[in-house]
């Protein structure tokens, strides 16, 4: 029991001696919060009037800088103010002077134009005095003399381009002949006189009967297949196969000596046979094709330009085959661009491709020339060759010397002797062509054709053509036999005016 008193009494004085010193320790800590809170409060006025000093110090600079920089800039536009008013002043004193100008111009103008009138009348006073005294109309006079220049003018333009045409001829005939006259010494090809083949030999007359077969219907079954006309006439022991397309009158040829020599003629086999000779003849027009490019040292062409040159292996001009003839119109051309310096290359493509056309007349609507050129310009034969080809026959004028250099050179190749030949026939058609042309001009009184077609001479009427009409009609009708004629090589025009006085002694 004692010992329990004795350890509540200890504890009342334990509770006792720990809360007061808990008062004193809380009593202790809030007087030196409230000395460190007075301190920190003191310390943050003093940094608010250093602020606030400095803000003033701020405000102070910034309106310094401001009413520096205002002044700088009144002075500025005060300058530039000046500065306009200066110039005002000086405009306004060119205008002045301007107007001042102006006005003393329109005066003078003025009294110009008085002047003018005055002279004007005095112009029309002499005329009319002139117009009296020589009993003449100003149109009359002027009609007189320009009548009478227009005389001496033509005597003189006459007499000038004679001369200049004579010289131009002496310097380039000598010089025309050395160059042809090599190029065709260096060529020295052999005269081509093949002609497509159209008559085909039979070994006997009774074959005609095969040929023909039973109701006509061997005959009917070939010329269906093969497109052509079969003539079996009183030839003795031959055919004739007739079309306008010589690469089909060659197949069609082909087929026939196959036929004949196997001996078995009937429709169905007709058409194989037909068939076959065909593949044959596109093979040789395609190794003919490529044998003449090489042979003309034109590599490079596309197919179908090979193909269609081939072609010209069966067609002929006069009796002129025309890929001989391309052939060695492109080894000339060669020959006269290494001469001459010109592009040696393009002469020779010219020289091969310029009647291509030809192949494909019969097919297309158009000259040989246009649709030779159509059908490169297709497979992208380069432009200036394209030119050579459209120009030898002047569809178009020769811009370059290539072209000119492969007009030369065809009709080199087709005028050169025993190049061409003619039949009677066509020779007289075309010389009284010739001599209706010439003579269908104004003021022609004869034409004559001779040299066997190569040369028309006209003689004029001295009283309708002066000498400078002489010389226009000659270059007229060479211009019109160019349009409207066909011909080998070249047509010389030779026009003649003389006259003539005749009195009598009584």
């Amino acid at each position: 029991m004692e010992i329990v008193v004795a350890t509540v009494v200890a504890l009342l004085v334990g509770w006792s001696a720990g809360y007061y010193l808990h008062r004193y320790r809380s009593k202790a800590m809030g007087q030196t919060a409230k000395v460190e809170a007075e301190r920190l409060v003191e310390e943050a006025n003093a940094r608010a009037r250093e602020i606030k000093l400095a803000a003033k110090d701020q405000v102070l600079h910034l309106r310094e800088t401001a009413e520096t920089d205002i002044k700088r800039m009144r002075t500025s536009l005060q300058r530039e103010e000046e500065r306009l008013q200066k110039r005002r002043e000086t405009i306004d004193r060119k205008l002045e002077k301007l107007e001042d100008r102006e006005r003393r111009q329109n005066q003078r103008q003025s009294r110009l134009d008085k002047i003018q009138n005055e002279l004007d009348k005095l112009q029309e006073r002499r005329l009319a005095e002139l117009e009296r005294i020589a009993a003449m109309s100003r149109e009359e006079a002027k009609q007189m003399l320009l009548e009478s220049v227009e005389a001496d003018a033509r005597q003189d333009m006459a007499r000038v381009i004679r001369q200049v045409e004579a010289e131009t001829k002496e310097k380039a005939d000598t010089l025309a002949r050395e160059l042809i006259t090599d190029s065709i010494q260096r060529l020295a090809s052999e005269q081509v006189a093949e002609v497509a083949v159209s008559t085909v030999p039979l070994p006997n007359d009774e074959m005609k009967g095969r040929i023909i077969g039973r109701g006509g219907r061997n005959i009917r079954a070939f010329e269906q297949t093969a497109n052509v006309d079969v003539v079996v006439d009183d030839t003795p022991e031959a055919v004739i196969i007739s079309s306008f397309d010589p690469v089909r009158r060659e197949i069609a040829r082909v087929a026939m000596s196959k036929l004949i020599l196997d001996g078995r003629i009937h429709p169905a086999r007709i058409e194989k046979v037909v068939v076959e000779s065909k593949k044959e003849v596109e093979a040789i027009i395609r190794e003919e094709g490529e044998r003449a490019a090489y042979d003309a040292g034109v590599p490079g062409l596309h197919s179908e330009i090979i193909k269609t040159l081939g072609r010209l292996r069966f067609r002929t001009s006069y009796g002129q085959n025309q890929l001989a003839h391309a052939v060695e119109t492109a080894h000339l051309a060669g020959m006269l661009a290494a001469q001459l310096g010109a592009d040696i290359k393009v002469a020779k493509a010219g020289g091969l491709l310029h009647d291509i056309g030809k192949a494909l007349d019969h097919e297309h609507e158009g000259t040989h020339a246009q649709i030779g050129a159509d059908l490169c310009k297709r497979y992208r034969v380069p432009s200036d060759v394209i030119h050579c080809i459209i120009a030898h026959h002047h569809e178009e004028e020769p811009q370059t010397v290539e072209a000119v250099i492969v007009e030369a050179s065809d009709a080199i190749s087709g005028a050169r002797p025993g190049a061409r030949r003619e039949s009677l026939e066509n020779y007289l058609k075309r010389v009284t062509e010739l001599e209706d042309l010439a003579s269908s001009f104004k003021g022609v009184a004869e034409s004559y054709a001779i040299q066997a077609g190569r040369e028309v001479r006209i003689v004029v009427k001295p009283g309708d053509i002066d000498d400078l009409g002489a010389i226009h009609l000659s270059k007229d009708i060479a211009q019109k036999i160019e349009e409207t004629m066909h011909y080998p090589g070249q047509i010389k025009v030779t026009v003649i005016r003389e006259t003539r006085a005749v009195d009598f002694a009584k």
